[in-house]
């Protein structure tokens, strides 16, 4: 076996295995998988494999996305963490100088993020609160990074705008899981992506790449972009 740094992005690993060349992220809670996911040890490090099926971010680096705008050190506010899959993984990528908010509407996801996640993490916060009001969690998040965002909502951009005129730091960078049966499933997905992403950019995002999920997803996009907002 075999490990290798990933040469576009910090904190993303590939894992040479008999069977196979796997994503993997280093674990930053050893001797813990969060969603039965294998663990495999390497010159005294151990590594999560990540699965793209489960995971969209995942899914979009197999897809050759260009960049992930968040690494060791990141401060990343996550909404829709729902029970922790890819959260735990953005949480050994930004490792133990960063820090995860994670955002979760559902009473449910939340227990399971905090008893099987966020107890053996001290870089992640969950905060049981709805995302569409971004107020309500004013004082418990700082000034990110990044935002990532996976909510299953009909307004999935509008939320992450308010999201980052409270929270994100300008010219920080955001990713934005568009799903578009979420949103409206009588219009064609390339119609539903155009239209939120248009509304990205009349609100000082610009747009650096949009990638395509299929086959790990269908219907899905995952949009990365930084932000500009007009009074800078």
């Amino acid at each position: 076996m075999e490990v290798e740094p990933h040469p576009a992005h910090a904190g993303v690993y590939w894992v040479r295995l008999k069977e196979g060349v796997k994503l993997a992220s280093k674990n930053l809670a050893p001797g813990r998988a969060v969603y039965g996911e294998r663990l495999v040890k390497c010159e005294g490090a151990e590594y999560r494999l990540w699965d793209p099926y489960r995971s969209k971010l995942a899914a979009a680096i197999l897809k050759g996305v260009s960049r992930v705008p968040f690494g060791p050190g990141s401060k990343v506010l996550y909404l829709g963490a729902a029970s922790g899959t890819t959260a735990s993984h953005v949480s050994d990528i930004v490792g133990g100088e960063g820090h995860v908010y994670c955002v979760e509407f559902a009473p449910r996801a939340m227990r399971e993020l905090v008893e099987n996640v966020c107890k053996f993490r001290g870089n992640m916060s969950p905060i049981l609160s709805d995302a569409r009001f971004p107020e309500r969690y004013l004082p418990l998040v700082e000034k990110v990074d990044a935002i990532y965002c996976d909510i299953a909502q009909p307004e999935q951009a509008k939320v992450l705008i308010d999201n980052a005129a409270l929270f994100l730091k300008k010219g920080g960078w955001i990713m934005l899981a568009i799903k578009a049966r979420s949103i409206d499933v009588t219009k064609e997905p390339s119609e539903i992506y155009r239209r939120e992403i248009d509304l990205l950019k009349a609100n000082g995002f610009k747009i650096v790449e949009v990638v395509h999920l299929e086959p790990y997803d269908k219907a899905h996009a995952l949009v990365v972009a930084q932000y500009r907002p007009k009074e800078e």
